[in-house]
């Protein structure tokens, strides 16, 4: 029956009668609601049980309508579809797809047959989450994490045994409940949908710093490693420019040593190496004359003695030969003085 007073219904079918094309029969369905959820398609079944020639579908809230005839779609401003049998479908609806829709359908004969189907669109809602909140008291409590939603039911869990006259997001916990350490969930439920959330329990973690004991613990540790590489970095840095500094040193004396062996006699020698110690004494060299000795003697006799090497025989540019001497210079030289 349709919901209200009798006084409405009375009202709401002299309507119907008001509109009524002469010479026709009016038949009156009674009005059922669907619920759908938000984002989904939903899909209003058509109460009539003929397929029908022609049908007329629209939102009393909005006034969109869509309309077939004869298999073919004449008018569509409700982002929807007419199926065969005459259901309206409607794509993605919205929390605005909410109300009363109302069809009119006409027969092969002319019959036309009416009514209302009323559709409501629920939010859709994530998966809840528990979290515990701890005083330092001693006091604690859990609260539902879940966006609001008007038509949103909550209730609690404790070890999958449903605790009474709890139906708010918050439940305050006793001493007691705390001490025995067990596990709570929440859970969260509509029309068409619900979810539960992960079990926890109500123990209360120790504190570090105003952290969590563990939190606190693993910062710490994880400083402590920083702080402990680069300590090492720091050291390997200082090691490899000691190394280069002393390498350095190295080759400066060595050039210092090469320098002084190679230097003229006579030149300043300096009195302390690259690194700052005293420089050795150079040997030095006895200059007095002293005899020679028998060997020496002999060999610089036999370096005296050795002939110089022949003329070698130039065979390629061979010496000129002397011109001969004409009869007056050999009559000059047979003259007597």
């Amino acid at each position: 029956m349709i919901p209200g007073s009798s006084g409405q219904v009375i009202g709401f079918c002299r309507s119907l009668l008001d509109h009524q094309t002469p010479g026709t029969a009016l038949v009156i369905i009674e009005i059922s609601t669907k619920p759908c959820e938000q984002g989904t398609s939903c899909t209003i079944k058509l109460p009539a049980q003929n397929i029908p020639n022609e049908i007329i579908w629209t939102h009393l809230s909005s006034g969109d309508l869509i309309s077939r005839k004869n298999g073919r779609i004449k008018v569509n401003s409700l982002n929807g579809t007419i199926e065969e049998n005459g259901s309206l479908t409607l794509k993605s609806v919205t929390l605005n797809s909410t109300g009363k829709y109302k069809y009119t359908v006409y027969a092969s004969d002319g019959t036309e047959t009416s009514g209302q189907v009323e559709i409501k669109v629920y939010e859709k809602f994530p998966k809840p989450t528990v979290r515990l909140v701890c005083h330092h008291n001693g006091s604690s409590y859990l609260i539902c994490e879940i966006p609001y939603s008007e038509d949103l039911t909550i209730s609690w869990y404790n070890e999958k045994q449903i605790i009474n006259d709890a139906s708010e997001k918050q439940l305050f916990l006793t001493p007691a409940q705390i001490q025995e350490s067990k596990l709570y969930s929440c859970h969260a439920k509509n029309p068409i949908r619900e979810e539960q959330s992960e079990s926890i329990t109500s123990l209360c973690a120790r504190e570090l710093f105003g952290l969590d004991f563990w939190i606190t613990v693993s910062i710490l540790s994880g400083g402590g490693a920083l702080l402990l590489l680069l300590s090492c970095f720091l050291v390997i840095c200082v090691w490899r420019s000691f190394s280069q500094q002393k390498h350095q040193q190295d080759e400066d004396e060595l050039r210092l040593r090469v320098f002084q062996d190679e230097a003229p006699n006579g030149t300043t020698r300096s009195k302390h190496t690259a690194r700052g110690q005293p420089a050795p004494p150079i040997p030095q060299e006895d200059t007095s004359p002293q005899p020679p000795t028998q060997t020496q003697t002999q060999h610089k006799a036999q370096i005296r003695a050795r002939p110089p090497p022949p003329p070698k025989d130039d065979e390629e540019y061979p010496p000129p030969l002397p011109n001969p001497r004409n009869k007056q210079h050999r009559k000059r030289n047979e003259e007597p003085y």
